[in-house]
């Protein structure tokens, strides 16, 4: 452990929680409470919203939300943030909150660790989390490789591993979309990431038509072949395997024994403009 490292304390979520019931708990108006700045994990009203609403509804909020004073009369949530959504949907006004001071880093590394433990986390939340939590520990003086370590050490990860994450930021909005629905694996979404976003536009172009994506093209792209070439090879190549047999023995039922398969094809080609003309339309 560096020196640096060991003069810097990064204050934990649970250390900021040991606190005596009259030691900065209190009832705070629900609307005098906001999210914190760029908060990357979402809150969706889905089904467990709803049950956590109704939980609240019948209980009240049983964890008090951590919170850290922006003014007077305004807060800024650290942690908590989908009990506090929960607890205006189930028309609660007032809800417990434990107030600490932190600086705007201390603040954004408990934001990200406390979220990050919840169960169903989507790539895209831990590709911002992991940046964020990145920059607040560089700006405490823990530089290069040995912030990513400590970045990952609350969810087991390397510093590597962290890393491959932040880069998942720099996709597309629409490919990074992707990937939380599981369409892109993470292996090849990095390697996308890595391009240009001219490049990326291509892809996801590709993608919306339907076809996939190899790792092998994708670094094909970042070695300095034309993305285009690329896909028309693969275009090619999917054409192909969509080729149409008819055997000759179904042909033999409409042709007579002597006609070519030249003669047979011509003959298929005009019924089928005929076909298209009558309106019959393919």
């Amino acid at each position: 452990m560096s020196k640096v490292r060991e003069k810097i304390k990064l204050t934990s979520y649970d250390e900021l929680l040991k606190v005596e019931i009259t030691d900065g708990l209190k009832e705070i108006d629900v609307d005098k409470l906001h999210d914190f700045s760029n908060h990357p994990f979402k809150v969706s009203d889905d089904e467990k919203m709803e049950e956590l609403t109704e939980s609240i509804r019948e209980r009240g909020v049983l964890l008090p939300i951590l919170v850290r004073k922006t003014n007077d009369e305004e807060y800024e949530i650290i942690s908590g943030h989908r009990r506090t959504h929960a607890a205006r949907l189930a028309g609660i006004e007032k809800v417990p909150v434990i107030i600490r001071e932190l600086s705007d880093d201390d603040a954004t590394i408990v934001m990200v660790d406390s979220n990050i433990q919840r169960e169903e986390i989507l790539p895209s939340e831990k590709a911002y989390a992991f940046q964020m939590k990145l920059e607040a520990i560089q700006h405490k003086g823990i530089k290069g490789e040995e912030s990513r370590e400590v970045v990952g050490e609350a969810n087991g990860l390397s510093g590597r591993q962290v890393s491959r994450y932040i880069k998942l930021t720099n996709l597309l909005p629409e490919l990074l979309e992707m990937v939380d629905e599981k369409k892109i694996a993470i292996k090849l979404a990095v390697e996308i990431a890595e391009l240009s976003e001219s490049e990326q536009q291509e892809i996801l172009d590709y993608f919306n038509l339907g076809y996939k994506v190899s790792l092998e093209q994708v670094k094909a792209i970042k070695n300095k072949e034309k993305s285009t070439d690329i896909i028309e090879r693969l275009e090619e190549k999917t054409q192909q395997s969509a080729k149409v047999t008819i055997s000759r023995k179904k042909l033999k039922q409409y042709f007579p024994e002597n006609y070519t398969k030249a003669e047979m094809e011509n003959i298929i080609y005009q019924l089928l403009e005929k076909w298209k003309s009558d309106g019959y339309d393919i």
